[in-house]
């Protein structure tokens, strides 16, 4: 182990807070409907060995439907991940790492997390929540260490994954494949990422399960207010170029049905790139095979412009280790919920995926050791969203901006909780609302992530 270095830092302070948020319209994931969510905002404490302090922000909206799929009521899991996550500031502060962000994330997700998931799931009883709710839960910790060294040496925090801020090189973190002649010795984060990061990006629409596509598809309880509710009236205000459509996984006719009516109003209103995004439904590759097949010989335009097929089976990749090279020989394939770490990504490419969607929910610390697993192995990036409004938002835009991803980054709080992010939009107007297909980076700066929340006039609840 290297000699510890004069910017290594340590957690003091943690404090939690909760955000209630209430969806504009209902969000389908998976076999669940989902009205509302809690938001997990965590404040750090850091300090040098001299005694300098310095705060930082995290957040995370904590998707339990996306996170925990259970028979349990989404309030019961909800309240269990309020308890864990009460429970996680009180484990970091007392594990007492000490290093750069990378070091005290990676040491603690390999440690102290699994214990604080086992302890939590022991004293809650029935079904216990699984590593991938933890790992969220996790997200808004490490997040905020992450800002809060960049607050303490004044630096925004992409310029510390590097030798001159970090104890560890990538070799300690990640192993190449066998036989690829790859080797992570004195490479760092610095080294896989774009530094001239873009200031806009690409903005990718998700187009919901029970979203409306056209007039017929309204029933009366739309919300009446100044957004829109049709997918061709999104595209035309937004200036949209790519969509992602949520399928069941469950029903081939509905799935192709679906493809077929947001590709067809897609491209009538100028829409470039689709996505595919099965939420781990499907069973089978021949399942998605027949779809993608059917596209071609039927909707040959619409499966030239689908970009990329995301996550059809189930999340649990060591459960369920399913030969998909069938599905990435048709386009290229994604892990999402199954990519929780670089070694999962290394098991998706030895079974046939092609590419990793990268989500800050699953820590920034994880997610930049999976880019440059991937990135080294040539294995293509998107970076998705876990709805992320207000703060949460801001880490989860840079990360794409700095990875480089195969078209831009999908945001879509805007379309479910637009309401929720405006004291943030006063500040950063361009990335809370999409524009001419876009959303616009340049008003985040600054140490850290660049939040600039002290400009921010939220009142926090008290917890």
């Amino acid at each position: 182990m290297p000699h510890p270095k004069p910017t290594d830092v340590r957690v003091t302070a943690a404090e939690v807070f909760f955000i209630p948020v209430t969806m504009r319209v209902p969000l389908k994931f998976g076999p669940e409907t989902v009205t509302n969510v809690v938001c997990l905002r965590v404040r750090v404490t850091v300090a040098d060995k001299n005694g300098k302090t310095a705060q930082g922000w995290g957040e995370t909206p904590l998707s339990v439907s996306w996170v925990w799929p259970s028979s349990l009521s989404v309030a019961v899991r909800a309240q269990r991940m309020q308890e864990f996550s009460t429970l996680l500031a009180q484990r970091l502060v007392e594990s007492g790492f000490s290093g750069h962000p990378m070091e005290i994330g990676q040491d603690f997700m390999h440690g102290p997390l699994a214990a604080t998931l086992k302890e939590a799931n022991a004293q809650a009883g029935g079904d216990a929540m699984p590593y991938l709710g933890s790992l969220v839960a996790f997200s808004a910790f490490d997040i905020a260490v992450h800002d809060a060294y960049g607050v303490l040496h004044n630096r925004d925090i992409y310029t510390t994954y590097n030798a001159d801020f970090m104890n560890r090189d990538l070799a300690a973190y990640i192993t190449p494949e066998e036989g690829s002649g790859i080797d992570f010795t004195g490479r760092y984060p610095q080294d896989y990422l774009v530094m001239n990061a873009p200031k806009q990006l690409p903005v990718w629409h998700l187009v919901g399960g029970v979203d409306a596509l056209e007039a017929a598809d309204l029933n009366g309880t739309e919300p009446n207010d100044a957004h829109p509710l049709l997918l061709a009236d999104w595209i035309k205000r937004d200036g949209l170029k790519c969509l992602k459509v949520k399928l069941r996984g469950t029903d081939a006719a509905w799935d192709f049905e679906r493809m077929q009516r947001v590709g067809r109003i897609g491209l009538a209103g100028g829409v470039t790139w689709f996505s595919a995004d099965f939420n781990c439904t499907v069973k089978e590759p021949a399942y998605v095979n027949a779809i993608l097949d059917r596209l071609l010989a039927e909707e040959p335009e619409i499966f030239a412009r689908t970009l990329y097929v995301e996550q059809p089976f189930p999340y649990d990749l060591e459960a369920h280790q399913i030969d998909v090279r069938s599905v990435s020989a048709r386009k290229p394939l994604f892990l999402d919920e199954s990519a929780h770490d670089w070694e999962f990504v290394r098991l998706g490419r030895r079974l046939g995926w092609s590419g990793v969607a990268l989500k800050t929910c699953k820590t920034q610390t994880g997610a930049l050791l999976s880019l440059c697993w991937a990135k080294a192995h040539g294995m293509p990036l998107m970076v998705q969203d876990l709805t992320n409004p207000m703060l949460a938002m801001i880490p989860h835009v840079r990360l794409a901006a700095h990875a480089g991803t195969i078209q831009g980054v999908e945001c879509n709080a805007m379309q479910f909780y637009p309401d929720a992010s405006l004291p943030e939009q006063e500040i950063h107007p361009g990335l809370f609302q999409r524009r001419g297909g876009i959303v616009d980076l340049s008003t985040i700066q600054g140490p850290g992530f660049g939040y600039r929340a002290d400009e921010v006039t939220r009142m926090l609840p008290t917890t």
